[in-house]
């Protein structure tokens, strides 16, 4: 998904600038998904719009491995793919919203964090050369909201809710049903939480080792 994210391993293999690797044709055919999920949500056609979603999500991991393993990393994929993550995720989100079947701010927390990391981290990359490599925990948070998405997308099954409080923002904690998939989705965002506040200690720690070699 998603958001300014270093990759290790890939970053350690040779960068082609060729533009039509498999890869990247992966990327685009995931891309020209977000329009067609967006067509289909909106015309009412829950399970086919959750079939696409879920294909564009999950061959994320696809043109990752084929890049991997057929040595195809390219500068315009390690450009494409996290901003087809941020767009993908945004769109269902978004979709969600106008559908009724998720809370604003949930779509403006996700927002703001992923403006957040991609701005910041382009400015550390561009002015510090600062990278804060990507942790599994953030890997957890985007696969938890991905399928808690994707139950949305469904709305169903209904399960009962823990009637601790009424409050129509936050849905499954009043007396009403609520889909299964708010769980994965507040789970998904506990953890998102989690790993921005590790990932801006990690560069507060990286921006004041480089300026104490500089001696800043």
């Amino acid at each position: 998904m998603s958001t300014y994210r270093a990759r290790p391993r890939i970053e350690a293999e040779d960068v082609t600038d060729r533009i039509l690797t498999v890869p990247n044709i992966i990327t685009l055919m995931r891309f020209c998904l977000v329009p067609l999920y967006l067509w289909l949500l909106f015309e009412g056609q829950d399970i086919a719009a959750t079939a696409v979603f879920a294909t564009a999500a999950l061959t994320d991991f696809v043109d990752g491995q084929v890049a991997r393993r057929s040595h195809c990393v390219s500068k315009l994929g390690k450009l494409l793919d996290p901003a087809v993550d941020t767009v993908l995720m945004m769109t269902v989100v978004i979709g969600l919203c106008l559908v009724g079947r998720c809370p604003l701010w949930i779509a403006i927390l996700i927002l703001a964090r992923e403006a957040f990391l991609l701005i910041g981290g382009g400015i550390l990359l561009k002015r510090f050369g600062i990278q804060v490599p990507v942790v599994y925990p953030g890997k957890f948070a985007t696969t938890f909201l991905f399928v808690g998405f994707a139950a949305l997308l469904l709305n169903w099954p209904q399960v009962p809710g823990l009637g601790i409080f009424d409050a129509s923002w936050l849905p499954g904690f009043g007396a009403q049903d609520a889909c299964w998939g708010i769980w994965s989705v507040y789970i998904g965002l506990v953890l998102q939480i989690g790993v921005t506040v590790y990932y801006c200690i990690q560069a507060a720690r990286k921006l004041q080792a480089a300026r104490s070699s500089h001696g800043l």
